[in-house]
């Protein structure tokens, strides 16, 4: 399928909170894309330790499951400096340096506020040098089909944001679902890169949250259960081959 592309390529800085989207981006083997996910805001102690991370429950963390607030906020970072920007309503309300103690404990000030409700002890921006706080526990590439997408929409009877599904790559061209069947297969991104399709996404509550209002107002997992008899929707990949990708390159596989 030679004219399936790249719609969109997004990664998300802090897990848990608003998408970044990126023109381009490096891949290496065996990584996620840089910056995906590198940090976390611990709800209070979760064990985490930078000296030796591991693959923990999304449930120690500030997460949309859980803490939809987070969907009104908007982040802007800047992978130079590893300053990041938090705006609510267009009106900047924190910010600092996720790389310097004084810079997280600005942010974490405002999450004591901000998500006080949710929370279970001190908020905590926690991190460790390549460490991906990725849902599967591995670093991998998530990838969701439009056209599945759209399938999903007739379902539902409505229209439905791409991002509430948190998904790094978003592919057109694809028929329905054929991102399930290539499982275990290898695909082409672009010049360079290929990835090999790992696992279906199961998806959680997460999903019923729009992103752009903070409102949980869908049953998505529901909606894929009653309607397709499962509740996945994109799939996990894992780099096998680097370079550089770009949004409007071929997806071949």
């Amino acid at each position: 399928m030679s004219d399936a592309r790249i719609e969109a390529i997004y990664r998300y800085p802090v897990k848990g909170l608003s998408a970044e989207p990126l023109e381009s981006t490096s891949l290496a083997a065996g990584e996620a894309i840089p910056f995906d996910r590198a940090w976390a805001i611990e709800n209070g102690p979760s064990g985490f330790t930078r000296e030796a991370p591991k693959a923990l429950p999304k449930t120690k963390f500030l997460m949309l499951m859980k803490n939809e607030s987070l969907a009104a906020l908007e982040t802007r970072f800047d992978e130079e400096t590893g300053r990041i920007e938090i705006h609510r309503h267009g009106k900047r309300v924190a910010g600092g340096n996720l790389n310097d103690p004084l810079g997280r404990q600005l942010i974490e000030q405002f999450f004591a506020a901000y998500s006080a409700s949710d929370l279970r002890g001190s908020p905590k921006i926690v991190a460790a040098p390549g460490h991906t706080f990725s849902d599967c526990g591995k670093k991998v590439v998530s990838i969701a089909n439009l056209a599945s997408l759209r399938e999903l929409e007739r379902a539902a009877g409505r229209t439905i944001h791409p991002l509430r599904f948190r998904m790094n790559l978003y592919v057109d061209g694809w028929l329905p679902w054929h991102e399930f069947y290539a499982e275990g297969e290898e695909i082409a991104l672009g010049d360079s890169v290929r990835v090999r399709i790992r696992e279906r996404t199961v998806r959680c509550a997460a999903t019923n949250v729009d992103p752009q209002t903070g409102a949980r107002d869908m049953q998505i997992p529901r909606t894929l259960s009653s309607n397709f008899g499962h509740m996945d929707f994109g799939v996990y990949a894992e780099v096998i081959a680097g370079g550089t990708i770009m949004a409007g390159d071929s997806v071949v596989g």
